[in-house]
């Protein structure tokens, strides 16, 4: 199983806009357990698309969350490294 994050926050111009995306693999064994998960967004394939989502103040974003945790189809997928969040698990 995986746990999967989606972060949204206010832009410059007040609109609540993703921040980042990332996702973790939940641990199996028992205790406490603490997870960083790098931070990613989608990023615009053109100068065009870019002033587009910048105007119209609408980022692109994954319509469906599990684009997220799969591998499939994201190699072609152009994305920027936004940060990092920590969990904590604790497992019993």
């Amino acid at each position: 199983p995986q746990i999967v994050v989606s972060v949204y926050g206010p832009d410059f111009f007040g609109n609540d806009v993703v921040r980042g995306y990332g996702a973790v693999h939940v641990p199996f064994t028992p205790g406490r357990h603490t997870r960083t998960i790098a931070m990613f967004v989608p990023e615009s394939t053109s100068m065009l698309q870019k002033f587009t989502s910048w105007f119209t103040g609408r980022r692109p974003e994954f319509t469906d969350p599990r684009v997220v945790a799969q591998g499939e189809g994201r190699e072609v997928t152009r994305v920027r490294s936004q940060g990092f969040v920590t969990i904590s698990f604790n497992v019993m």
